[in-house]
């Protein structure tokens, strides 16, 4: 997508026209956007190089008979191969095969998606490691019980390590307690560090055209540090909407064996990365600020800036009540999207989401005071907050490029305050 008629983004000379959102001089004059651009591709490459770790995801007993319970496994005597015992082909590993077949080593194995593998769990014995199973208990029709064995696996994720303790699931960020190891969970800096993963080239290239066409027009209403926060604060957003769709998806599972519409019934170990609920939230406040503005979705087809931004969330809530392929994603994009609509509109609620950097913080409301008594003291003048309602009603009505450069000027002043 593109924007061609961006009034913001038009280099000018006129006092109060906004300016390009490029951030341009060195690092120290770089904008907010400019920024988020460089970690997201720095942090990407970076992991390319980095050495490979297992990332646990969920645990598995296939072959598991429905209505079968697993009985207690010794905890302190399993552990995974390493990276080294694969490579050495000391142990299977199972994952989508080469012509797109499914695995046949054993039933019940996914097939996952490249990087993603089903590797056995391993036991301690007296002899050394062995494949670890595990005994389960289950009733028949006659009210017998009988035991069997099943092999424990464990899917993993094989990526660099700021992946594998960046990205988000609902069971890394809630409290799990899985069966083969133990206690999982509260591991809250996910609801950060999940944004600034990516998939593959891909995803990392959509969401930073998102972020370069329309993450400058936000900044330069809200201000830096205002906008740092807006942008985080829409990235968890989405982190939460998938956490509460899922918790309640599959805990409505477990309890019914029903899969519930809108609810994601997916397991809780599932990793969720990207920065597209954040995106989405700059789509939306973007579509606030310049309503009719014309943009070219994927280069080619024009509309106005509104049409498209909640045309992609009509999209993402259709994918989420239908069930699609990416019902997660598009869950996360939802709640991104309602946090960028509620907070651009309540841009007040953004000071002092940084006041912990202490008064000189210029989205706190200390450090407002602090430089509102700098200005009483130099003599100047505080625009009064009529004003600055009138301007933004006045956005809300007819966008922003209906400002005059004395407007532009004025909203500029009043979001570093």
């Amino acid at each position: 997508m593109g924007v061609y008629d961006r009034d913001y983004a038009r280099s000018s000379s006129e006092p109060g026209r906004f300016r390009s959102g490029g951030g341009g001089g060195g690092p120290r004059q770089w904008s907010i956007n400019r920024w988020l651009i460089t970690i997201c591709i720095a942090v990407f490459v970076l992991d390319q190089f980095l050495p490979a770790t297992i990332a646990p995801l969920r645990s598995m007993a296939p072959g598991l008979p429905e209505g079968a319970v697993l009985d207690p496994v010794d905890r302190t005597a399993l552990q995974l191969p390493s990276l080294a015992m694969i490579e050495e082909r000391r142990w299977p590993v199972f994952t989508i095969a080469p012509d797109g077949g499914k695995p046949t080593a054993l039933p019940g194995l996914p097939s996952n998606p490249r990087g993603f593998y089903s590797l056995p769990i391993l036991e301690k014995t007296e002899k050394g490691l062995a494949v670890a199973t595990g005994t389960y208990t289950i009733r028949d029709e006659a009210g017998d019980t009988r035991k069997g064995t099943v092999q424990l696996f464990e899917e993993v994720a094989i990526k660099g390590p700021i992946w594998a303790y960046g990205y988000f699931s609902t069971a890394r960020a809630l409290l799990q307690l899985d069966e083969f190891w133990g206690l999982r969970g509260f591991e809250f800096w996910r609801f950060i560090s999940f944004q600034f993963l990516h998939a593959n080239l891909t995803h990392l290239l959509f969401n930073m055209i998102g972020l370069y066409f329309f993450g400058s027009m936000v900044e330069q209403y809200l201000g830096r540090k205002r906008y740092l926060a807006f942008y985080l604060l829409c990235g968890m957003a989405g982190a939460g909407a998938y956490l509460l769709l899922n918790f309640a998806g599959w805990t409505a599972l477990q309890l019914t064996g029903r899969a519930f519409p809108v609810l994601l019934v997916n397991d809780p170990g599932l990793p969720l990365v990207g920065a597209s609920a954040g995106v989405f939230g700059v789509v939306i406040a973007s579509a606030f600020l310049m309503p009719n503005a014309r943009v070219l979705l994927f280069f080619v087809i024009p509309m106005r800036l509104s049409t498209m931004a909640y045309g992609l969330v009509g999209l993402a809530l259709f994918s989420v009540v239908f069930g699609g392929d990416n019902a997660g994603g598009e869950a996360a994009h939802i709640g991104g999207a309602v946090a960028g609509f509620w907070l651009i509109r309540h841009p007040h609620s953004l000071h002092g989401f940084f006041d912990f950097l202490g008064r000189y913080d210029p989205t706190s409301r200390s450090g407002a005071a602090y430089r509102a008594g700098k200005v009483r003291a130099s003599g100047g003048s505080k625009v009064s907050d009529a004003e600055i309602d009138r301007i933004l009603a006045k956005i809300h009505a007819d966008g922003l490029q209906s400002l005059t450069s004395r407007e532009k000027k004025t909203l500029r002043e009043a979001s570093r305050r």
